[in-house]
């Protein structure tokens, strides 16, 4: 199966109130799932791109209108080398392979992160691939790479605190809607759903800023073995969720 029919998603309609708009996904669990078949764990990485094909076309059937993958964060560089440099070379391979597909089936594509570190080959792919899904509008993907959610609000103030220096901004004018303007995912609305694959129950500076008021939700399926069943799970949990936002039931019942 190519890669256009795996990333197959049909504009549909926008979703319902149940329905997420913007989900989060932390893929968890990749070289876990390859040690446990005697594999080495770039073959985990591997079959979890093909699962990342899935939940794309899963997303576009349900009318979801954000997806955000969390591919490598800024702690991964520690990580063993040669692990790196083959995440590197996937990373590399999937831009190259797979853009194609998301040019045909409407779903715009956004790299947010500290991008500089991937070096020029890498930002040329992804400013190439960003150009030319640029008009999709049936659904955005964005990939959080090289990421973290206290680097993402440091690089955020820091640009408030140099505007204000310059007179540029009142310090008594910064509030939240503003900050949330410079932090890297501007005009991407926050999360509603958070799924986190693989067991564990953190998430690990991973759009803290963005999270505050989204559902967590945490699956033992290791990233690879996430399928349609174990999706409409968390869609269904969602849907049972009361979201207050502050407020009483009463209210939100009215």
């Amino acid at each position: 199966m190519s890669p256009a029919e795996n990333i197959k998603t049909p504009c549909q309609k926008k979703p319902e109130h149940s329905t997420p708009r913007h989900i989060a996904v932390i893929m968890d669990g990749n070289g876990r799932w390859a040690k446990s078949r005697g594999q080495p764990r770039i073959m985990g990485h591997r079959k979890g791109a093909e699962a990342v094909r899935r939940i794309i076309r899963l997303c576009g059937d349900e009318g979801i209108e954000h997806l955000t993958l969390f591919a490598f964060s800024s702690e991964n560089w520690q990580r063993p080398p040669r692990e790196v440099k083959l995440l590197m070379e996937l990373f590399i391979s999937v831009l190259e392979k797979d853009i194609d597909a998301l040019v045909e089936n409407g779903v715009r594509l956004r790299i947010i992160g500290d991008l500089d570190r991937f070096g020029k080959r890498i930002n040329s792919l992804i400013k190439k691939a960003e150009m030319r899904t640029a008009c999709n509008d049936c659904m955005q993907l964005t990939i959080a790479a090289n990421y973290g959610g206290r680097w993402d609000i440091t690089q955020a103030c820091r640009h408030l605190a140099d505007k204000s220096s310059r007179g540029e901004i009142d310090p008594k004018n910064i509030d939240e809607e503003l900050i949330s303007s410079y932090l890297v995912s501007d005009g991407i609305p926050d999360p509603d759903l958070f799924i986190r694959t693989g067991g564990e129950k953190r998430i690990s500076n991973f759009l803290i800023w963005q999270l505050a008021y989204c559902e967590l939700y945490f699956t033992d399926i290791l990233w690879p073995d996430f399928s349609k069943e174990n999706f409409s799970d968390a869609l269904q949990w969602f849907a049972g969720r009361e979201r207050r936002f502050g407020k009483t039931s009463e209210q939100v019942s009215a």
